[in-house]
């Protein structure tokens, strides 16, 4: 089983969890979106969307975040004998797909200097005109990821589009406040893949220099990041990226080299 991802992707953050959690053994492929990897025309005929995660098993390939941590509960049950596993719940799921309803893209993105940002998306535009050249069959797909690009870009300017997520963020961040009041994790008493999807927000959030803002506003969540972040799946998954001096030391190495490779392109 092969998960290719990158540590700053969310979803990937979701997925490597659930794989911790579940104790499921895996090889980890670190693709950077910020220097195009994810274009790779090895990579985009794999995946035409070009987003990470994507896990592979075999012929079987999945993109889609839920779907992933599905089908790891059922390889769990199977590798188990059915002993002491549980599929997600009602409940659960219906969490995961709420949580999973808000797009991080754009508030990630609006929470970035200008500058760095136009940077990396002339980088990204350039490597996908160049992929376009170098693969005539994949050139459907390459332009139509060039034109996202282009929209997100548009959108990043819309006030409306940035106000809508930022409320949609904080509709679901009081939902959870007011759940957390009930229980100690998101979906009950027990820890849940409901958590596996909450969890890479939050660390989001802290990383943007926002954690008063959205997370020690809310006692509830506060209390309960404290609680989530002694696990062990957090401190491999997140913690070894992102906590403390960590955070520069991964900056540095995925930002760097746009830098090199741009350089590079000159040559």
């Amino acid at each position: 089983m092969q998960l290719y991802h990158h540590p700053y992707s969310l979803d990937s953050q979701k997925v490597r969890l659930a794989l911790e959690e579940k104790g499921i053994d895996y090889t980890s492929y670190h693709v950077n979106p910020v220097t195009g990897k994810n274009m790779d025309s090895s990579f985009f005929r794999m995946n035409p969307s070009g987003k990470l995660p994507v896990f592979k098993n075999g012929a079987h390939i999945i993109f889609n975040t839920i779907e992933i941590i599905q089908y790891l509960e059922r390889i769990a049950a199977v590798s188990s004998g059915g002993d002491n596993i549980s599929f997600s719940g009602r409940e659960v799921v219906a969490w995961m797909q709420k949580i999973q309803e808000w797009n991080p893209k754009f508030f990630t993105l609006s929470h970035i200097p200008d500058k760095y940002r136009f940077y990396v998306s002339k980088f990204i535009r350039q490597v996908l005109i160049a992929r376009m050249a170098e693969c005539p069959d994949l050139a459907g797909a390459y332009h139509h990821k060039l034109r996202e690009a282009y929209e997100t870009e548009e959108k990043l300017k819309n006030k409306n589009v940035l106000q809508g997520n930022r409320e949609h963020l904080i509709r679901l961040l009081d939902e959870v406040e007011t759940q957390l009041n009930e229980s100690q994790y998101l979906a009950g008493e027990e820890f849940s893949m409901a958590d596996v999807m909450l969890i890479p927000v939050l660390a989001r959030l802290v990383l943007l220099d926002l954690k008063d803002e959205y997370i020690n506003s809310r006692p509830n969540i506060a209390e309960y990041w404290v609680l989530v972040q002694q696990r062990p799946s957090y401190k491999k998954v997140i913690g070894r990226y992102f906590d403390g001096w960590r955070r520069y030391k991964t900056l540095v190495k995925t930002w760097c080299f746009v830098r090199i490779r741009s350089v590079l392109r000159r040559y």
